[in-house]
């Protein structure tokens, strides 16, 4: 009992010395992998990078220690950071105060949902993702989050449009004319390192390296140079007027805003008094309008914002020691500029007039605060709680799929016993206990796993020396991350996701079932189409799946059997066989259920219609697993039309849990025991000489059953 409630104390049997040092060089591994990987990741989700350290401090470790794999390293994942960012980005503004507060609510919400699972043993749950449906997804969350990382890597930065696909051509319009040059060629320096040194031996830290050697280059050539300015030494009328004409916007969204919050509680209060039906109404008018103006705010602000991220200027050194900047076109021939081409830098947020920021160099990952984040139960807001729980749901069991998956082929490979819903019990806790050290949602990662794998993991105090190494990392070295670009930390991504590109999926999918691979290319292409909106192409490859299983239970394969060159009782359509005339054997594979019950009483009436001469069916029941009151029903009915007609009726392989229910509900004894036989062999051997009296069927497809079966008695 204790062990299954603290399963890291199955860790330390036979534990020795030697073991500790195997798992200390395989923790600290992981970790020079985690720590760049987990920065870019959270970037990924909308947060800012240190937040993805967070994320890497508590989960791995309480993942090892609660759940059943010793080598699964658990932490920020591409997926779930997508995921993350695309539940969020219909709350609030990525990044803002109240992002990273939903982002924390989220994980706590995950972690709930995958520790009640866990300790109700509802692990099976997971099956309704599909594998197809799983793989059409990732597929196109690959290639979701690969582009989604050009800004970065361009150095160029647009709004989001609605759907992600007019991003990447926004992103693509802008890199034509407005990419940083330094930005672009760190970013394909430090891909290049990485995949050459992973080329050269998977075992070495590539991506520590290339984050290492990219961040000394960026502190040695300046590569990020910021100067605030008084928006008067911004010598451009036209970026004058629309620094205004943004500010004005920005300001009425957030008098508009406020306006609406409070529309609304005062509309909740009138609908719950029927009296007040006309202030309702009202209310209801005003709230369209003020919708209305937010949304003609909204595009002000973003055409704004898109003029401003446009414009290019000179800095020209003027007497006083500060910056003038001028348009890039209208630089005057005596003037002597510096050589770089600034621009002015904008958010979602109003532009400080006195203290205008201009950047001339690229986007780093910058301050970091130093050390442990500040401990406490996530502020939970109930209204935002309900509104994340069906994308925690989703969250929840992709995220298992993934971790269970990794640990499955993992434990392949040591012999290690799997236990899915410790597994599932330990991702839950690393997710609420992560919660509470700021972390948003985590899960098992495939790349880090496999890391952790090749260095000789023995048990799961790898992952406990990982997080104790991020907590130092987080203690005393931050400082040392302030220079480090973002484009390598958008590589960073673009290296990871590529694994996750498996187009042979789509392939064996479709030659396993051709219903299975279209499913999965729907589920693609619709993920691709709908995102950001990631959740709803997940959905339509649910719908699909569980519509294709429906349909299969509703019309399950009604053969009619006869005898092969083997000898062996064969789908006779299938395979082209002759059929006797006079017995038709029957095999229903499927439950009979009130879904399908009248399918098989139809296709027994065409049996009737197309083939005159029939006398007698044997039923063969190997295939029916189960019965429920409608197919008994059924099944009393067709029995007693059919020996109404003057056909006999024999059944033959009944299982037990179908003969249990027969004998319940007295159908047996209507049967007739000795109507009832264990093979289909014996069924036939019984029944075919009284089938055939005065038959004018020179050879039946079935005798030489019937010769076989004489000779061996």
């Amino acid at each position: 009992m204790i062990t299954k409630v603290f399963p890291f104390l199955e860790w330390f049997k036979n534990y020795t010395l030697g073991y500790f040092r195997i798992d200390f060089v395989a923790g600290i591994t992981v970790a020079l992998v985690l720590i760049p990987q987990s920065m870019a990741y959270a970037q990924l989700a909308g947060l800012p990078p240190y937040y993805g350290l967070y994320a890497a401090f508590l989960p791995p470790m309480i993942a090892a220690l609660f759940g059943s794999s010793r080598q699964l390293a658990t932490g920020p994942v591409a997926v779930v950071s997508l995921m993350t960012a695309a539940s969020l980005e219909p709350l609030a503004a990525t990044g803002s105060p109240a992002f990273i507060m939903y982002a924390i609510m989220l994980a706590l919400t995950v972690g709930v949902f995958q520790l009640s699972l866990g300790v109700l043993k509802l692990g099976l749950i997971v099956n309704f993702l599909s594998h197809p449906v799983v793989n059409g997804f990732t597929n196109a969350a690959a290639i979701i989050i690969a582009s989604s990382q050009l800004s970065k890597l361009f150095g160029v930065y647009v709004d989001k449009e609605p759907h992600h696909y007019e991003t990447i051509i926004r992103v693509v319009e802008a890199a034509v004319d407005y990419t940083h040059t330094p930005t672009i060629i760190l970013g394909i320096l430090a891909i290049g390192i990485m995949y050459g040194l992973k080329r050269l031996n998977p075992k070495i830290p590539y991506v520590l390296i290339a984050v290492v050697i990219t961040t000394l280059i960026s502190w040695g050539m300046g590569f990020e140079h910021n100067t605030g300015v008084p928006v008067q030494d911004i010598v451009s009328q036209e970026a004058q007027e629309s620094v205004a004409v943004f500010n004005q916007a920005v300001a009425d969204i957030s008098k508009a805003g406020e306006r609406r919050t409070e529309l609304t509680a005062k509309l909740e209060a009138t609908k719950k008094d029927p009296a007040l039906s006309s202030d309702a109404l009202r209310l209801e008018y005003e709230l369209k309008k003020i919708n209305h103006e937010l949304d003609l705010l909204k595009t002000t602000a973003h055409d704004e914002r898109t003029k401003l991220r446009r414009l290019q200027f000179a800095g020209i050194e003027n007497p006083s020691g500060g910056m003038t900047f001028v348009p890039k076109d209208q630089v005057a021939a005596g003037d002597k500029t510096d050589g770089r081409v600034w621009r002015i830098k904008i958010g979602n947020s109003m532009l400080d007039t006195e203290h205008i920021l201009m950047t001339g160099g690229g986007a780093v990952v910058g301050t970091i605060p130093k050390g442990l984040p500040t401990l406490g139960i996530p502020e939970i807001n109930g209204k935002v709680f309900f509104q994340l729980l069906p994308y925690a749901v989703i969250i929840s069991l992709l995220g298992f799929m993934e971790a269970i998956a990794i640990a499955k082929a993992m434990a392949a490979k040591t012999g290690q016993r799997l236990d899915p819903n410790q597994e599932l019990i330990g991702q839950g806790l690393a997710n609420i206990l992560g919660s509470i050290g700021k972390s948003y949602p985590v899960s098992g990662s495939f790349s880090r796993s496999a890391v952790n794998l090749q260095a000789g993991a023995i048990s799961g105090l790898s992952s406990v020396i990982t997080s104790l190494a991020v907590v130092i990392t987080l203690l005393f070295f931050t400082p040392l991350l302030y220079h480090l670009p973002q484009a390598v930390l958008a590589a960073v991504i673009m290296m990871a996701v590529i694994g996750l590109i498996n187009v042979s999926g789509f392939i064996h999918a479709w030659r396993a079932q051709w219903y299975d691979g279209a499913i999965s290319v729907i589920t693609f292409i619709a993920t691709l189409a709908l995102a950001p909106h990631l959740e709803e192409g997940i959905y339509i490859g649910v719908i699909l799946s569980l519509g294709v299983f429906l349909y299969k239970s509703m019309r399950p394969r009604v053969a009619s059997l006869s005898r092969d060159e083997d000898d062996a009782l064969r789908d006779s359509a299938a395979c082209r066989l002759l059929q006797c005339e006079h017995i038709d054997l029957i095999r229903f594979d499927g439950p009979l259920f009130f879904a399908n019950a009248s399918y098989l009483e139809d296709e027994i009436n065409n049996r009737i219609i197309n083939r005159k001469k029939l006398r007698h069916f044997i039923i063969a029941a190997n295939g029916i697993n189960d019965m429920d009151a409608s197919g008994e029903e059924m099944l009393a009915l067709v029995l007693q039309r059919l020996r109404a007609a003057g056909y006999g009726v024999s059944f033959s392989g009944i299982n037990e849990s179908v003969l249990a229910v027969l004998k319940r509900t007295h159908l047996y004894e209507e049967i007739g025991g000795n109507n009832i036989y264990p093979t289909m062999e014996r069924a036939i051997s019984a029944v075919h000489a009284k089938t055939h009296t005065d038959s004018e069927e020179d050879s039946c497809p079935l005798l030489m059953t019937c010769r076989m079966t004489e000779s061996m008695n």
